[in-house]
């Protein structure tokens, strides 16, 4: 499922119009990502939990040469499904 038809479903369900489930949609991505490079955390009981990790540096080998390489560490984001996603999905 790509953007426009997550925003067709969400339509549909929510029984919204295309360009209000649109807004929505942003809306949503957009606080998620704003709270996220905070650093912070978002809790959605029963959907799951967004969240940002640490990787820390390490070392690694560059496949083509065999040589060592230092590989910067990073922040990421994380997501942890909830247990009824988790049930939904089996």
């Amino acid at each position: 499922m790509n953007k426009s038809e997550l925003i067709s479903a969400i339509a549909e369900n929510a029984c919204l119009s295309k360009v209000d489930s649109k807004k929505a949609l942003d809306g949503f991505i957009a606080a998620v990502s704003n709270e996220l490079k905070k650093g912070g955390k978002i809790s959605l009981v029963g959907f799951g939990t967004f969240s940002v990790a640490e990787k820390s540096a390490r070392q690694g080998i560059n496949p083509r040469t065999k040589q060592p390489i230092k590989i910067e560490g990073k922040k990421v984001a994380k997501f942890k499904p909830g247990a009824e996603l988790a049930e939904a999905v089996k």
